[in-house]
């Protein structure tokens, strides 16, 4: 489940990449360290969430560490029929509270420019446009040539600082857990 949304994710945002920029990147690269990394969004500096909705999983967030005081959000993706039902707040909301509890100070993202929506919603919840910072995730997956091109086509965004969220929940739950589909625990949409 894990691994089929991550792929579902990166194939997506590598069209919109493809045809928007022109740029590329190989998403089995890209799944491949996701998932067997256990350094990447594992505890205890990351985290790895899948949205649940009934008995489906339609969405996934991810925390990793970029540096001392600072984490990363990544592979923030809801399934386009359950967008618009507060799931993309919830985990985003769970990422900055943990971000929080692992004594971050800064959370960073980096996004496509065309995915306007995700950013209405990352700036709902404290983060502001910054500029490309130096250990963008992206800087692993792209060719030196290709990297101003990507950098022109991103908004990286920080917050720093980590007041409460309030959010809502429509049935949806999370289920914490790694990335090969080993359950965890499960936790409260309410923060």
């Amino acid at each position: 489940m894990a691994r089929g949304l991550i792929r579902e994710y990166l194939t997506w945002i590598g069209e919109i990449a493809r045809t928007s920029y022109g740029l590329s990147f190989d998403v089995d690269t890209m799944v491949a360290s996701d998932i067997e990394d256990r350094a990447k969004f594992y505890p205890p500096s990351g985290r790895f969430y899948l949205l649940r909705f009934g008995d489906r999983y339609l969405g996934v967030g991810c925390l990793k560490q970029l540096a001392a005081g600072v984490g990363e959000v990544q592979r923030m993706y809801v399934q386009p029929p359950a967008r618009g039902l507060g799931g993309g707040r919830l985990i985003v909301g769970r990422l900055i509270e943990d971000a929080r509890t692992l004594g971050y100070r800064k959370l960073r993202l980096e996004s496509l420019k065309a995915l306007t929506a995700a950013h209405e919603l990352y700036r709902s919840v404290g983060f502001v446009e910054i500029d490309p910072y130096s250990q963008s995730s992206m800087n692993e997956y792209q060719p030196p040539e290709s990297l101003p091109t990507y950098r022109s086509s991103a908004v990286f965004m920080e917050r720093a600082g980590f007041p409460a969220i309030a959010t809502t929940s429509s049935g949806i739950a999370f289920a914490q857990g790694r990335p090969d589909g080993e359950r965890i625990g499960r936790l409260s949409p309410t923060l």
